[in-house]
């Protein structure tokens, strides 16, 4: 079944009722945004895109039988009859992915007929806000170290399109690798492991048997990365010994390519590794790896990395594949514009007033280090200016004292979102994971070291312009004013 049509139902009863009412066709916007990151930051990494459009594509694909399965209702026969046609004809403008987002910016624009941009939320938000959440988190844990992370979640992902995208975006977030072999073969993204406790115990269970095991890998694996599970028994008294002891046997050393390595899963990680890397340096294996998993996250990592642990390699497993901490991303998807008429959605939470109108956000460089990002009106006069490089005024949405100005010359502006379907055809091809990866690392080199913090980070400058401004407080104010006089 095409992910196209798995939605909620209301999209559909309103669509019903948009049709019955002759909306059906009136041009809308929708802006897909999040309000709030996740673990006290204020940025999130872009994922998910070309699985959107993907998506997009699918629809018009199912008949009438389809949708009468779940509108049964006789009044809805004709509806059900014109929904196998309908295909996305619109627009759509979206960041690419690896981009760095920062709240209230469109991360996605929708441009379309107002049957078509609505059926699209569920799907959208579905794809978005895991690949989002995946993504961030991987960003927060391959963050907390210089050492490379491997992704290794997929037995805690929830479901096999959750590993296998979830995989592709932690990617390209910044791990190295993944465990998942689907990810590979898909988005070309290389795939690692080492071995499993049940491989050692196959061999019987004792300190002799280990030994067996140990060897009988390094045989059958000569020739690529060995990596031996050294805590089967007892890290100290037994694995490593026993990984020694094969090692030797086995003539690898110093010299072996491409890698060679033993892995700690259990216990405590900081004293084992600095225990074993003593043992294999005297042993005069002093290119033998220690790669760890166990449990890990972002703040363990960081952990282990003040307590001057001696790891080389990360595995992170549920941490990243579920996003733990925050397993819900936040995006949603609101209606900006409806027939040229700029809309609002209010509340007396001030972050979730949303920002009207068809917008493009501008990110605001000097010197090659992100200095701003604010989002416009098309066309409005801080977007012509940005545009002609002239000098611009940033003014904070909620502090209009907090104010910087740029000179002419001065920055280097760069457009976030960009056309990537028209009419309903796709513009641009899907990158490579790696230049999805190329681009999230460029990104962050581009920001400045607080904001990379992953304790307590400095905030990035986010405003949007002042025609924006003034439009969200007038559609706020001629709401309130007929609220008044209700």
């Amino acid at each position: 079944m095409v992910n196209s049509y798995c939605s909620d139902k209301y999209q559909y009863t309103m669509g019903k009722t948009f049709v019955d009412r002759g909306l059906d066709k009136t041009t809308a916007i929708f802006n897909m945004f999040y309000r709030t990151a996740p673990d006290n930051n204020n940025w999130a990494v872009v994922s998910g895109i070309n699985e959107v459009l993907e998506m997009i594509g699918g629809f018009g694909t199912q008949t009438e039988s389809f949708f009468r399965k779940f509108l049964p209702e006789e009044s809805y026969r004709d509806f059900c009859r014109m929904l196998t046609s309908v295909k996305f004809t619109g627009d759509v403008y979206a960041m690419e992915e690896g981009q760095i987002a920062f709240p209230r910016q469109p991360v996605i624009t929708v441009v379309a007929p107002l049957l078509e941009a609505q059926i699209l939320e569920t799907p959208l938000l579905t794809i978005m806000n895991h690949q989002m959440a995946v993504a961030t988190k991987a960003s927060r844990v391959t963050r907390s170290t210089s050492k490379p992370v491997s992704e290794f979640g997929s037995r805690r992902a929830h479901g096999p399109w959750a590993a296998l995208h979830g995989a592709k975006a932690a990617y390209t977030a910044g791990c190295v690798s993944t465990s998942n072999i689907l990810a590979t073969i898909v988005f070309d993204i290389q795939s690692t492991g080492t071995m499993a406790h049940s491989y050692v115990t196959a061999f019987g269970c004792s300190v002799k048997s280990e030994y067996v095991a140990f060897d009988f890998y390094i045989k059958s694996h000569r020739g690529e990365g060995l990596i031996l599970l050294v805590d089967t028994y007892d890290t100290l008294r037994s694995g490593i010994r026993n990984a020694i002891a094969a090692f030797k046997a086995n003539n690898i050393d110093n010299t072996y390519e491409p890698f060679y390595g033993i892995r700690l899963d259990s216990g405590d990680l900081a004293y084992l590794s600095r225990k074993c890397r003593e043992i294999l340096d005297r042993e005069g294996f002093s290119r033998c790896l220690i790669f760890a998993s166990n449990a890990l996250d972002e703040y363990l990592i960081s952990d282990l990395e003040r307590q001057n642990a001696a790891i080389d390699c990360y595995g992170v497993g549920d941490a990243i594949a579920t996003s733990k901490h925050n397993p819900c991303f936040g995006n949603v998807y609101k209606m900006v514009q409806i027939d040229n008429t700029p809309v609002l959605k209010l509340s007396e939470d001030k972050a979730k007033v949303i920002n009207p109108g068809f917008q493009i956000t501008y990110r605001i460089y000097q010197n090659n280090e992100s200095k701003a990002d604010v989002t416009c009106l098309r066309g409005d006069r801080l977007a012509a200016a940005i545009e002609e490089g002239k000098e611009i005024l940033l003014r904070d949405e909620y502090d209009q004292t907090r104010k910087t100005t740029y000179g002419e010359g001065s920055y280097v502006a760069e457009k976030l979102q960009h056309k990537v379907m028209e009419n309903g055809k796709r513009l641009r091809p899907d990158t490579t994971a790696q230049e999805k990866r190329d681009r999230y690392l460029s990104e962050l080199s581009c920001m400045n070291p607080t904001e990379r913090r992953i304790i307590n980070p400095h905030y990035h400058k986010v405003d949007i312009s002042d025609d924006l401004y003034d439009l969200k407080m007038k559609l706020i104010y001629t709401i309130k004013e007929e609220l008044n006089h209700v």
